[in-house]
């Protein structure tokens, strides 16, 4: 299953014929619903009572306010493949791996080729200013927006930013019908949602479904700042940038982003939060740019293996792997085993939950931090830094299951401990049972055990022995480290 950005880019003409299974309503069937819709509800003493049909949102009059506004947004940008580039489609071919269009993919692909996209987008400010994705306009050379009265601008893009997947534009044209916007943090599942946007150039389309979750973290590293809203709502290549709105007609998001094999809807679709774009569209606006706060640490999820070496409760929180010298969490205290549980009182849930908090956050700003270390709770206040000047949160979402133990290791040289940038630590030289298991390689090393910095095979060895669940292996790989639980026993 694979992310996608759901704009359209015109690389070969065709129209894509979905088939629909047509369902008759037998005689029968519409006499008993007839009947059952002229009685009132009956009263349940177990449950509560059907919803009327009547508190479904009126979905004509939600269109026919806010369509004026919605926009179609063409950018023109040209494509420069490098020498490993291959295929007349390229990643984007619209006949997917189907062996038969192979040949295709060996030809050379022509350089400096013109690229038009189409994408959506929506008017916030009836002097011109329009939101819309940032992956709809970035690299642009040539911006369009299309009106709903067929009236067609030169846009200048304002600015964009690709954490949260936001730009703003600016068209030379006044008194123009706006949308309103809603408050997204008050969203829950299973409210009514409608989506209005271009799927494959088709303007002026609505789709509708229902809000499926909120705060969704994506295992996207371009976008892993953003709590998404998840749908049900159909968007298809060309809703990017589009507004979904609320069954009270205000926006809460811009559709974004959908999973597809297919690369067409197939169920399951994101929208970043209103509340998210509105902040970006105000730093924009004021600075031409955004600033993201910075927290300094290398974060994984916390799995149940995890937690019971750690002896938390819950497997949830974000366990520290690395902290960056020089950072805010190196100047606040924080160390490599704590696990973050909640920051200003929410609850962490995992790795890409902490840094969606962090990233939209402002630099300089202090946060409390309520964190496990040692088998206890303690809180640090942190004044975030710049993720401009010092690199971005990394979450490394390393899932691992193990049982026994089994590693061979040895100390690290001195020139190898020189290389790697460590005072100490175990080199692995075979990784087999639990341990390969678990996600441990050969060229590793294995920096503490359990909290435990270990310099031979023999310490290694009694500290694990004193377990007879999951211990917490701090291993380092390249330039990151990350905790790998291994079941001993």
């Amino acid at each position: 299953m694979e992310l996608r950005k759901s704009t359209f880019v015109l690389t070969a003409s065709g129209l894509l014929a979905c088939g629909a299974a047509a369902g008759w309503l037998t005689p029968g069937w519409f006499s008993s619903a007839s009947a059952a819709a002229a009685e009132p509800p009956a009263q349940s003493s177990t449950g509560p009572a059907p919803v009327p049909l009547a508190y479904a949102p009126n979905y004509t009059a939600i269109v026919a306010e806010n369509r004026p506004a919605v926009v179609t947004i063409t950018s023109r940008s040209i494509e420069h493949p490098s020498d490993q580039d291959q295929g007349a489609f390229g990643d984007d071919s619209p006949f997917g791996n189907d062996p038969f269009f192979q040949f295709f993919r060996a030809l050379p692909r022509p350089r400096n080729v013109p690229v038009q996209s189409l994408g959506s987008g929506f008017i916030v400010r009836s002097d011109g200013v329009i939101l819309t994705n940032a992956h709809v306009v970035r690299d642009a050379t040539h911006v369009t927006v299309k009106l709903a009265n067929n009236r067609e601008y030169r846009a200048k893009v304002v600015g964009l930013d690709t954490p949260t997947d936001v730009a703003v534009l600016k068209i030379d044209a006044h008194n123009l019908p706006t949308v309103r916007l809603g408050n997204s943090s008050t969203l829950q599942v299973g409210n009514y949602v409608l989506a209005l946007g271009a799927p494959y150039g088709l303007e002026e389309s609505a789709t509708a479904g229902i809000v499926s979750a909120v705060g969704r973290s994506l295992e996207d590293e371009s976008n892993n700042e953003v709590p998404f809203i998840q749908t049900d709502v159909a968007v298809n290549p060309g809703n990017s940038g589009g507004p979904l709105f609320d069954e009270h007609g205000s926006v809460v998001g811009i559709n974004s982003q959908i999973y597809s094999n297919t690369g067409g809807f197939e169920g399951v679709s994101f929208a970043i939060p209103i509340n998210v774009a509105a902040r970006v569209e105000e730093q924009i606006l004021a600075h031409g740019k955004v600033e993201h706060a910075k927290l300094g640490v290398y974060v994984q999820s916390v799995t149940q293996q995890l937690a019971e070496s750690f002896k938390l409760d819950t497997p949830s929180g974000a366990l520290v792997s690395q902290v960056e010298p020089d950072s805010a969490a190196a100047r606040a205290g924080i160390k490599a085993g704590d696990v973050i549980l909640k920051i200003n009182g929410t609850p962490v849930t995992d790795s890409l939950s902490l840094a969606s908090v962090v990233g939209l956050s402002t630099p300089g700003s202090v946060v409390k931090l309520d964190l496990w270390r040692n088998g206890h709770a303690m809180t640090l206040n942190v004044t975030l830094g710049n993720a401009a000047e010092q690199g971005e949160l990394q979450a490394n979402n390393t899932g691992a299951e193990g049982g026994k133990l089994g590693l061979a290791v040895r100390p690290l040289t001195p020139d190898e401990r020189q290389q790697a940038g460590v005072p100490s630590g175990l080199l692995v030289e075979r990784s087999s049972g639990p341990a390969e298991d678990a996600g441990i390689q050969p060229g590793d090393i294995v920096l503490s055990a359990d909290g435990v910095p270990v310099t031979s095979a023999d310490q290694l060895r009694r500290v694990v022995r004193d377990h007879k669940n999951a211990i917490a292996l701090l291993v380092q790989r390249g330039n990151q480290r990350i905790f790998f639980p291994v079941q001993v026993g």
